[in-house]
């Protein structure tokens, strides 16, 4: 036998172990509410493919290939636990054993590491909340496919209802086409029918009803059975309080924005500052792309070497606020073909640090230039720090805060030499640190994130609608605080 059969051997060893994980992935999701993970990647509806795919990509944070011949015993040491709804990151139970000098078996460590979320401690399903999305361009289509795809377990966040001012001509099935397919993001991942007749949309099962409507006050939600839900308003149109408290009627609770708050509005960046939202918040902001992107790296590097002042120089994709070809725009040089041009213009990211960051008193400077690409951008951090270090230590600390702290699910870590941007479109996290990039000289570090600014996005304001909606569940092994 050559090398090469050997290595083709092991391959095919390792699909068969993959493909007998997705059953065991996709029962515990189904009947038991459990998410699992591997380095805060969920294995959920994944591929034989996507699944070892994952399983190598962590040897670029661990600095050593897993291996799905290490992680099964521990997925297989959870199906015979009493398991409530939860997070489970078979990857960090397989580190975390790695590590442990008891002897224990997988079963014994396994039972003890998730612990809180078997027997007598295990939280209960909850009932699904309904949520309505108020818009459908590019967030609140890529809102939609988190909603379906995070609707498997039949518990959660459920997606009900989608308001939009009438189109003409075939309007429902041409917003369900944008829906099933998506030139940067991919086909949608599963069904879609339409019922032109009831205004809906089906998708893999999930009934979305289509509400045509310009005022947010004519919208009698519960006469479509829709009641104590959750609005997600991604039109940009309101975005003060008293704006979009307009939502706040018949069948509407809580009402979530998709671009920064203005005023006394709450903007919450998703592991940094989401659990100082009060229960009886009714309006709050995910805040800005950028500003998810920037503001967990920040805080990181705030937490371990201080920060004195910094600035962010953004390089963000165009969107649809620009024009297509030269013509007359409201704002600045926004006005100039957005695919044949970079464009300067502001970005209000580095003001609303000081909102998610209150107790970060450095100053922060921002500016934003807009490139031909559709999708991906790049924040260029620049920080002046409390003490010296080395651009070693700062690459080993964000390494690990990407793999084990309460930041993992926002800030990722790439050590790849000659990655790209469009390696990052459908990025599910807040920012990735670009290792290659990291520059760093005595008190002076300059970090390169890579976002997608609109999937990434995406999913920050998912985890917010999930925290504030109770259906947040909890991640075991707990990240390392």
């Amino acid at each position: 036998m050559t090398v090469n059969d050997d290595s083709f051997t092991n391959w095919m060893h390792r699909e068969e172990i993959a493909e007998s994980m997705i059953p065991i992935i996709g029962k515990l999701h189904r009947e038991q509410d459990v998410n699992v993970l591997l380095h805060s990647r969920s294995l959920v509806n994944k591929s034989v493919v996507s699944i070892l795919k994952t399983h190598r990509f962590a040897r670029q944070i661990a600095g050593e290939e897993l291996v799905v011949t290490e992680t099964m015993p521990f997925l297989r040491a959870l199906t015979t636990l009493d398991l409530g709804p939860s997070q489970i990151d078979i990857g960090m139970l397989a580190a975390t054993y790695r590590a442990d000098g008891r002897g224990l078996s997988v079963e014994e460590f396994t039972a003890e590491a998730v612990a809180g979320a078997t027997g007598d401690n295990k939280i209960e399903r909850r009932a699904s909340r309904d949520v309505v999305l108020y818009g459908f361009g590019r967030i609140g289509r890529l809102l939609a496919r988190l909603l379906i795809e995070k609707a498997g377990s039949g518990n959660g966040l459920r997606l009900r209802a989608i308001v939009v001012r009438k189109g003409s001509g075939q309007d429902i099935v041409k917003r369900a086409s944008l829906l099933r397919r998506d030139s940067i993001h991919g086909q949608f991942q599963g069904t879609i029918t339409v019922d032109e007749a009831n205004s809906r949309i089906i998708a893999n099962g999930n009934e979305i009803q289509v509400i045509y409507s310009d005022d947010p006050t004519t919208v009698d939600y519960t006469a479509y059975g829709i009641k104590d839900a959750i609005l997600i308003d991604n039109t940009g149109r309101w975005r003060d309080r008293e704006g979009l408290s307009k939502h706040l009627q018949a069948g509407i609770s809580k009402v979530v924005l998709t671009a920064p708050g203005k005023g006394d509005v709450p903007n919450i960046v998703h592991g940094v500052n989401h659990d100082t939202i009060k229960p009886d918040e009714q309006i709050l902001s995910c805040a800005s792309c950028t500003t998810n992107a920037i503001v967990p790296p920040l805080k990181a590097m705030a937490d371990e070497y201080g920060v004195l002042r910094g600035h962010v120089e953004t390089v963000h994709s165009y969107t649809n606020d620009q024009n297509l070809l030269d013509n007359y725009h409201s704002s600045d040089r926004r006005g100039r073909s957005a695919a044949l041009n970079m464009v300067i213009t502001e970005t209000g990211a580095a003001s609303a640090v000081a909102k998610a960051l209150p107790d970060l008193h450095a100053p922060i400077t921002g500016s934003s230039i807009r490139v031909p690409v559709p999708d991906v951008s790049i924040a260029i951090l620049s920080l002046r720090l409390e003490r010296e270090t080395t651009r070693e230590e700062v690459l080993d600390y964000l390494r690990n805060v990407s793999l084990a702290s309460p930041l993992k699910r926002q800030i990722d870590f790439i050590s790849a030499p000659d990655a790209v941007s469009s390696d990052f479109i459908g990025s599910r996290h807040a920012s990735i640190v670009d290792a290659g990039a990291t520059k760093v000289d005595g008190d002076n570090a300059i970090l390169y994130l890579w976002y997608d600014n609109e999937f990434g996005y995406s999913c920050q304001v998912i985890r917010v609608v999930q925290h504030v909606s109770g259906v947040e569940y909890p991640t075991y092994p707990a990240p390392a605080v």
